[in-house]
């Protein structure tokens, strides 16, 4: 045998010894972990199929997917439709207690009127639009102040819970000027846009200082948004109405889901 080829056998035999001998990493296990997911409509999974109740939760939405993956100790939806800050704080903190291991949210979009933007931006002028964002930014500072109370009786609730922030989507793509009939124009978008940013930019600051993780899905919805050629969140919908600017099932399975399982190793 020559040398070229015994020295190729002997890397070949090393190699495969090598992946022989390397262990598999094991799954991670939720199987004693208590989970409760908090918030408004992106964590109720409004926009997703299988909306029920006054909240329109949806086993579809990202927590119902997460839980039906990984099967933790018990699984308890709080988030509710339209909520705010002051809905976490009423009614929905109370589901969390000193064994509750993980919760995630959504939440502050309510607070600042998203839905008022999204409305007077749908049927108005630009200068409506952008007024209306204005106004929105205008009530950020108030809350921010909600923001860190809501994530202080989060921790004084579940002390030892990892609990994961997660970002609102970029709603709409800008990457064409046109959206489709009856489509919003692109310096409207590009107004929600940056307003949307600038409110996840301060929810993450808060969260990162509060101890909590926050998990970006601007990134996991990149190239989705809405008059993108594969959207993941929902245009305006006529029915249901309240499906409309919110994730679809591939926004929640593939742009949420992914973004709260990436704060989770």
């Amino acid at each position: 045998m020559s040398r070229r080829i015994t020295v190729l056998a002997c890397l070949v035999t090393t190699s495969l010894l090598t992946l022989t001998a390397t262990p598999a990493h094991a799954a991670t296990s939720y199987a004693d972990t208590d989970y409760v997911a908090l918030g408004d409509s992106y964590s109720s999974g409004v926009g997703a199929p299988g909306q029920s109740g006054t909240c329109l939760r949806s086993a579809n939405g990202y927590p119902g997917q997460w839980a039906a993956a990984n099967n933790p100790k018990t699984f308890q939806n709080a988030a509710c439709s339209g909520a705010t800050t002051t809905d976490v704080l009423n009614t929905q903190v109370s589901s969390l207690s000193t064994g509750t291991d993980l919760v995630t949210i959504t939440i502050g979009g309510n607070d600042v009127g998203f839905a008022n933007v999204l409305t007077t931006c749908t049927i108005s002028s630009y200068d409506g639009c952008a007024a209306a964002v204005q106004s929105a930014r205008d009530k950020e500072d108030a809350v921010l102040v909600k923001l860190d109370t809501t994530y202080q009786t989060i921790r004084s609730r579940a002390p030892d819970a990892k609990v994961i922030v997660l970002a609102y989507p970029i709603l709409f793509d800008t990457t064409s000027a046109y959206c489709g009939v009856g489509g919003m124009s692109l310096a409207k978008r590009q107004l929600i846009n940056d307003g949307d940013e600038e409110l996840n930019d301060l929810i993450r600051e808060h969260a990162t200082a509060a101890g909590f993780v926050f998990a970006d899905a601007r990134d996991t919805f990149a190239g989705h948004g809405i008059c993108a050629s594969a959207p993941w969140l929902n245009g305006l919908t006529v029915i249901p109405a309240t499906n409309s600017f919110h994730p679809n099932l591939s926004g929640y399975t593939y742009g949420y889901l992914p973004a709260m399982t990436a704060a989770l190793s």
